[in-house]
């Protein structure tokens, strides 16, 4: 008796938060729809008047990246300002063989009149976060641009962003990332679902009512005085970019959100590339709750709403907790309602968090039609994307729990950087990348077990209950059941 007891008010818990959570979204995507009205343009700087142009360094903060090191550099080569006016710093972390190609490259460009260094360190501290730190000690410029070594931005990119800077309280500027294979695989189209969700819904609703949002960790620009403030970069979580953030803003700094300046990049083709990335976001995401909770409560600077939706932004990764704790425990549940008729009550009234869902159904909606337009057809290839990215996401929900449990308990480990490919058609091949983890992870097992799990889930819902079976938990007992099914069979099938 003591467990069900337990294991029902474990799953009211939890399913109570994903609620709370449906309704934060909600109120963003209300956010979104009234920003809408109120856009404008920003002036932009004119490049004859060489007064009025600023310093920029753009950084490049790089890692045993082969197979797309020369085409970013190519990329940024590209990039329209005065070279007068431009410092390009490439923070080469390697420890291969691309230490001296990119060495050779950065050569042949800095012929051409590019003032472009390759700045190398024997000691690796602090990772992502010390290579950018010790890249400011000696940059130039007033302004720092950075991009991952996967990201392709516009020529005319350092011209839409810079002027928003004649505002002076502004810190930094963030783009929207673009994916130039969103449709290599189903992988990269969930992969670029849920982000377009968080880059539309999410950084928009946030960004126009005045709450925190987070630079993304590239395509975006700082203000160097603002960094400083702010404490520089620091080591101490895997998610740098949030942290840095969120104490920027927590010291009066302004965020300005660009929704319209798109910066395209490569999204991971391998299921291991894309667990490891979820892995560091999810994990990191947890330690910056771990360390900020308490700054964003106590500040005297932000209003109540500001702290409810920094906190629930910085909550974003428990979420999956939250939602593998009601995946595991639906199971029993179903079991306990066919079995004890006095909560029949208590089984009505938790129906009602359905709701849950039908929010989310919502509010992705509107972000898909941003993107892909609206109509019938439209709608119905949402309706097949938005299950089929709940389905798989839910498929990742071990993997990023346990993410997450490490970030809150201040587990510690080492920044592991995406894999990258230079992958655009289905025709290309990456599995022979040399970057790819080899060793399978222990958690596949489980998650193939989980499938089994739901398994017996479906399989429950014809023999409960004396009505001919309980069928109110099917739709998602067979969303997780594929959902961990692809995760399974996509791991071991990498290995192969």
């Amino acid at each position: 008796m003591y467990l069900q007891y337990a294991i029902i008010v474990i799953y009211t818990i939890a399913i109570v938060l994903i609620f709370m959570y449906a309704l934060a979204q909600l109120n963003l995507l209300y956010n979104y729809l009234s920003s809408k009205k109120q856009r404008k343009n920003c002036d932009t700087f004119d490049l004859s008047k060489s007064e009025e142009i600023p310093y920029v360094t753009i950084q490049l903060p790089v890692f045993n990246e082969m197979y797309v090191m020369d085409r970013l550099l190519n990329n940024i080569a590209l990039l329209e300002y005065p070279n007068d006016k431009l410092e390009i710093q490439v923070l080469d972390d390697s420890t291969d063989e691309t230490i001296a190609t990119t060495k050779a490259h950065i050569a042949q460009l800095a012929v051409t009149g590019l003032d472009i260094k390759h700045i190398t360190r024997t000691d690796r501290s602090g990772f992502k976060a010390g290579a950018l730190k010790e890249g400011l000690k000696i940059a130039k410029g007033e302004f720092i641009a950075i991009f991952d070594a996967d990201f392709l931005p516009q020529p005319n990119w350092l011209k839409r962003t810079i002027p928003y800077f004649k505002n002076k309280k502004i810190g930094v500027v963030q783009t929207r990332w673009g994916h130039i294979n969103r449709n290599y695989s189903l992988l990269t189209k969930i992969q670029a679902f849920a982000l377009d969700a968080h880059f539309t819904l999410e950084q928009v609703g946030r960004n126009s009512k005045g709450h925190f949002i987070n630079f993304n960790g590239t395509a975006g620009i700082w203000r160097k005085d603002c960094i400083i403030d702010a404490g520089n970069w620091e080591g101490d979580t895997l998610t740098e970019d949030l942290d840095l953030s969120y104490r920027a803003q927590l010291k009066n700094w302004e965020f300005k959100y660009l929704e319209d300046v798109e910066t395209p990049a490569e999204l991971p083709v391998a299921i291991s590339a894309a667990r490891s990335q979820q892995f560091r976001w999810n994990k990191g995401g947890a330690e910056n709750f771990r360390k900020m909770m308490w700054r964003v409560i106590k500040s005297k600077n932000i209003s109540t709403k500001t702290k409810i939706h920094g906190l629930l932004h910085l909550l974003n990764s428990t979420m999956f907790l939250s939602i593998f704790t009601v995946a595991v425990l639906s199971i029993p549940m179903l079991y306990i309602k066919n079995e004890y008729e006095h909560l029949r009550n208590y089984f009505y009234i938790m129906s009602f968090f359905v709701m849950s869902t039908i929010i989310f159904f919502v509010c992705y909606w509107f972000m898909y039609r941003s993107i892909y337009g609206s109509g019938f057809k439209k709608f119905f290839g949402y309706v097949g994307m938005f299950f089929t990215f709940f389905s798989i996401a839910m498929g990742f929900s071990l993997h990023n729990s346990i993410a997450v449990i490490e970030g809150h308990i201040g587990k510690r480990s080492d920044f592991v950087r995406t894999p990258k490919f230079n992958i655009s058609t289905i025709r290309d091949s990456w599995k022979d990348n040399k970057y790819l983890r080899k060793k399978l992870s222990p958690h596949v097992i489980i998650e193939g077990i989980l499938m089994l799990y739901f398994g017996f889930g479906l399989y429950s819902a014809f023999i409960v209950g004396d009505q001919g079976g309980d069928f109110g938990l099917f739709p998602f007992h067979l969303m997780l059941f594929i959902g961990f099914g692809y995760v399974f069979f996509n791991s071991l099938r990498s290995k192969i």
